[in-house]
């Protein structure tokens, strides 16, 4: 296991979650993926220190489940809201 990279990865997708247009969308996130306060706002650092997110990525299925929910909250706003970020918002369907 690349501890590094998981460690980016779900850094990644709590970072673009929290992007998400939609309150509804993104509490499926909250619920299934990344608890609230587990990740800084806009901590992308993959280093050693990553707090308590090893419940994140140590077990393969866990990890395949939390891309797997990212997956699907992302398909969710692309149909309603799409992200926003810094005043803009994306185009989605």
């Amino acid at each position: 296991m690349k501890r590094a990279e998981r460690i980016k990865m779900v850094k990644a997708m709590e970072y673009i979650a929290r992007q998400v247009n939609n309150e509804d969308v993104f509490e499926t996130w909250l619920t299934i993926g990344v608890a609230d306060a587990d990740i800084k706002y806009g901590d992308l650092d993959g280093g050693d220190d990553d707090g308590n997110l090893d419940i994140y990525y140590e077990d393969d299925e866990m990890f395949a489940d939390l891309m797997d929910t990212f997956l699907f909250m992302m398909r969710e706003a692309y149909k309603d809201g799409g992200l926003y970020c810094d005043g803009v918002v994306s185009k989605g369907e």
